[in-house]
């Protein structure tokens, strides 16, 4: 009879673990509904809390910073079956821990504030410690407070701060701007002011000259501002906030203080709210070879539009002049009909095999896109 009830036991708890391990897996009520070209296919990667910003270690380790909760994540694949079987959480009790960057063997975190650093990560995932803080005289109001951050090809971190507002003329060159400090958090420098907010950049693969979206500014309708792509080939630059949106429109509040010509012009402009976040350069082989350099953009949709829009990938698209076009690439986060939400797309991440991961802050999660023939 023991072993009769041993065994009945045993099938039930192997039959829950595998309908947890398949609530992971990829045909899900919500993967279902994604849209994207022929040959692609999104699956689950990973189920993390609040997941926004993205990094990747040599060891193939993902680390995720959120922005609603106090954490930080790394997760893993170890078995090589796309689907992520190791999970840490790597600190708690922070503030707003948005943005994370692995170098030299090093985690760098961002918080509002503050910027830390947990050394040689990978020999004490389980345990991390108390890391060292790198900086912290950063602004503490939250209002455009979480931060995206990055090394760039110059082997410095660069930190943006984000307006302390919807629209005003913030005092000190500190707000609206992007910043670069080396990595031991010396030699704090202004690198691009007139950025609303920032929350990703990346730099081109074969320029290195650096790539950002800005969040365009609320209360303007439904259809104005336009969102911005810019580029920042030297530093120094201003790109127009609070006094010019999209290089064209002058602010209905400041815009008599300074003509829109006297800014760096974005671009591309997005449409009003797509609230673009996280880009990359394409650079893998997976993908068609039409996608090689070319732009993949997370957008976060919109939040106070009286009809919400967006909530998808987008591919910007360079011709042979290097004039930028937008297209659709992966959609289906948001029921137009309904207006119901069930993902927003926030950082994009690709990986050695050429795949790409996307994380997702409204459901807690990071899908894997991969594309075959």
């Amino acid at each position: 009879m023991r072993i009769v009830l041993y065994t009945l036991l045993c099938a039930v708890l192997l039959s829950a673990c595998q309908t947890q391990k398949q609530e992971t897996l990829p045909n899900d009520s919500i993967v279902s509904k994604l849209k994207l070209p022929p040959g692609f296919s999104i699956s689950v990667f990973a189920e993390v809390e609040n997941a926004r910003s993205l990094a990747l270690s040599p060891a193939g380790i993902v680390y995720v910073g959120n922005r609603t909760e106090d954490k930080v994540y790394a997760v893993q694949d170890t078995d090589g079956d796309f689907v992520a079987d190791k999970k840490w959480i790597l600190a708690s009790g922070l503030n707003m821990p948005n943005g994370v960057a692995f170098h030299d063997g090093d985690l760098f975190v961002a918080e509002v504030n503050r910027i830390l650093k947990y050394e040689d990560i990978e020999s004490k995932l389980d345990n991390p410690g108390e890391p060292v803080v790198v900086y912290d005289k950063l602004p503490t109001e939250t209002h455009h407070g979480w931060k995206y951050i990055a090394f760039g090809p110059d082997g410095k971190l660069y930190v943006p701060v984000g307006a302390p507002c919807n629209i005003c003329e913030p005092k000190g060159e500190i707000y609206a701007a992007i910043h670069r400090m080396n990595a031991d958090g010396t030699n704090l420098e202004l690198f691009a002011s007139g950025v609303r907010n920032t929350v990703g950049f990346t730099w081109h693969p074969q320029t290195n000259v650096l790539w950002f979206t800005d969040n365009g500014r609320d209360n303007l309708g439904d259809d104005i501002p336009p969102c911005e792509l810019n580029t920042a080939p030297t530093a120094g630059l201003h790109f127009g906030y609070p006094y010019c949106h999209g290089g064209t429109l002058q602010d209905p509040e400041f815009g008599d203080k300074h003509a829109c010509d006297e800014f760096v012009k974005p671009e591309f402009n997005f449409e009003a709210h797509v609230a673009p976040l996280g880009l990359k350069f394409y650079t893998g082989t997976m993908f068609p070879s039409e996608y090689q350099n070319q732009l993949i953009v997370a957008e976060h949709g919109s939040w106070n539009r009286s009809k919400k829009e967006w909530y998808k990938l987008n591919r910007v698209k360079f011709d042979a002049n290097g004039v930028a076009t937008a297209e659709t690439f992966v959609s289906g986060w948001l029921n137009e009909e309904s207006q119901e939400v069930s993902g927003r797309p926030v950082d994009v991440l690709q990986l050695p095999d050429g795949s790409l991961l996307v994380s997702d802050d409204h459901a807690g999660r990071i899908y894997r896109i991969a594309y075959s023939k």
